[in-house]
């Protein structure tokens, strides 16, 4: 190059370097829209230790119970439609934001699809959640982690499908947890880092054109100088709410109280249970909106899930106990259902399990409330997660027996059981495994009402594949 004139020279080096900017590029997102051969969900580790291991780990393609939903059943195709956290290998921490269907006509799954390379991140707080327009176009909410790593929406290329995907959006937003309402459009609740966790809400009729972010809640006493939630949302028709608990003076270890809030206006107005409307944001833990009061009593509260009854009252899954190291010196952790009976909220325990982020989901069908969770404390002692069980009531959620135990003798703990919204058998719930005390590959599994159990694929060969079932 150096026996070429000046200018010529300058533009080769322009052309040179516009080439490398280009290829670098591309090489940093060759796996945008690309199959992988198989479900291999990641493992990630907090690294909080205490005597009794991390805060969390394990096993976490379904984290965390704020990304809602991960799953939607679309009966004019008869296929479920989810996405979750994935990687290429059996000892990778390198996220991949995954999106697959399972075909209940012919009863295989398809190789899952990349929609978003999270570029060397292996957190799974950057998991993706789902919703899924009503021209069944398929929009993935990938999460980002304050304004260090930004959040992303994508939308399916076509109807129906997650062949591909094309951003539309780049904007902050954690824990995403979109609505579709038809006619209406998208009422999307997140989180933003504000140097605290603080909920907000957003619409758009199109998935294109949004709305500003509002500030739902930022609620703290007169002697914190920071606020702090974390929510869990449900949809009803065209009512949305979400309950949430509140972190005192900004500490997440000292989550508690239990709040409730609800539009069916598209977010116009929020208000209480019965219909009181609230100023938002909140900002006085003794607002209105509060249903729990569990701060004096020093406890925890760590909500897993929403659902309602056949009049469409609220119900919240959660799990509730004194302190959030894992260990017995925190004893067992109880797991409620909050439930608003049209006139008062009922509060009525379930079970006990062994680590605060245990996670399942809780399922209504008329007079019966099905939860299925990892309560079983085994194979892993004190670590997330466990052998997944199935817990009934019908009598609304008063009296609860042991169903079935839908995993035995695992190698792994099973954790973030979550269910399929529409779910239709035999596909209406998924989870992922992992030894929350070492590294280790994760499976992925999903199940039925009958508590049966399959494993998706972790290795395939063709674009197609049938489950195994295990129990």
């Amino acid at each position: 190059m150096r026996y070429l004139t000046f200018p010529v020279r300058i533009i080769f080096q322009a052309v040179l370097l516009s080439w490398i900017c280009f290829s670098t590029a591309f090489a940093q997102s060759p796996t945008h829209n690309q199959k992988i051969n198989g479900y291999k969900g990641i493992w990630f580790t907090l690294g909080q230790f205490s005597e009794y291991g991390d805060k969390y780990s394990g096993g976490l393609g379904t984290y965390t119970a704020k990304h809602i939903p991960l799953a939607i059943y679309a009966p004019e195709v008869e296929k479920t439609f989810f996405v979750y956290g994935g990687t290429t290998g059996p000892y990778d921490t390198h996220l991949l934001c995954m999106a697959g269907v399972f075909d209940h006509k012919t009863g295989k799954v398809s190789k899952p699809v990349i929609v978003y390379d999270k570029m060397g991140v292996d957190d799974p707080h950057d998991n993706p959640s789902l919703a899924m327009d009503d021209k069944g176009y398929i929009w993935v909410f990938v999460s980002g982690r304050g304004r260090a790593r930004m959040g992303f929406k994508y939308r399916s290329r076509e109807p129906y499908s997650v062949d591909a995907f094309d951003q539309v959006r780049e904007e902050e937003m954690t824990y995403p947890q979109p609505k579709y309402i038809p006619g209406k459009g998208f009422l999307h609740l997140f989180t933003k880092y504000t140097g605290v966790r603080e909920l907000y809400f957003e619409t758009s009729r199109d998935g294109v054109t949004w709305t500003e972010d509002q500030k739902l809640s930022g609620m703290k006493r007169p002697e914190d100088k920071n606020s702090g939630h974390y929510q869990i949302s449900g949809q009803h028709g065209e009512k949305v709410c979400f309950f949430f608990n509140w972190h005192p003076d900004g500490n997440v270890d000292l989550r508690t109280n239990i709040y409730y809030m609800q539009t069916v206006d598209f977010g116009k107005t929020w208000t209480t249970v019965d219909g009181k409307k609230l100023a938002v944001p909140l900002e006085d833990v003794q607002s209105p909106a509060r249903v729990m009061e569990y701060f004096s009593q020093g406890k925890n509260v760590y909500i897993k899930d929403v659902n309602f009854d056949e009049n469409g009252n609220p119900i919240a899954l959660y799990l509730a106990g004194p302190g959030h190291q894992p260990g017995p010196s925190n004893g067992p952790r109880q797991w409620y259902v909050l439930y608003w009976n049209g006139k008062a909220w009922e509060n009525y325990p379930i079970t006990t399990s062994d680590h605060n982020y245990d996670t399942g989901s809780l399922f209504v069908e008329g007079g019966e409330w099905t939860v299925i969770a990892p309560t079983e404390n085994t194979p892993q002692q004190w670590g997330g997660g466990g052998e997944v069980v199935m817990w009934k009531s019908t009598d609304k959620g008063k009296s609860w027996t042991r169903a079935k135990q839908l995993t035995r003798k695992s190698e792994r703990n099973h954790n973030y059981i979550r269910k399929v919204v529409n779910g239709s058998d035999p596909f209406r719930y998924f989870w992922a495994d992992g030894n929350p005390d070492r590294k280790s590959e994760s499976l992925l599994y999903f199940g039925d009402s009958k508590g049966n159990v399959w494993q998706l694929p972790y290795d395939m060969a063709g674009d197609w594949q049938t489950p195994v079932r295990v129990r």
